[in-house]
């Protein structure tokens, strides 16, 4: 799946990536490969994927993520 991970500075993150943990305003979820299409708006909280077998955390304040066809773009202040 590719990930991106952008701020109104940045992208803090652009890549292939086998999951990501997103803070969705009705609680925490995790996307696969082949996910169901969604948009959520995120609240205040910690993304977190998985690259190459390592795990990365970013702190965000909010955003929102749009999921499909095995790409997330995920915009976050």
């Amino acid at each position: 799946m590719k990930l991106e991970i952008i701020s109104t500075n940045e992208i803090m993150f652009s890549g292939e990536v086998e999951s990501v943990t997103l803070p969705g305003v009705s609680g925490k979820f995790t996307v696969l490969k082949n996910h169901a299409s969604l948009i959520s708006v995120l609240k205040p909280g910690e993304v977190k994927y998985s690259a190459g077998g390592l795990e990365t955390r970013i702190d965000i304040k909010g955003g929102l993520a749009d999921i499909d066809m095995n790409k997330i773009a995920v915009c976050v202040y």
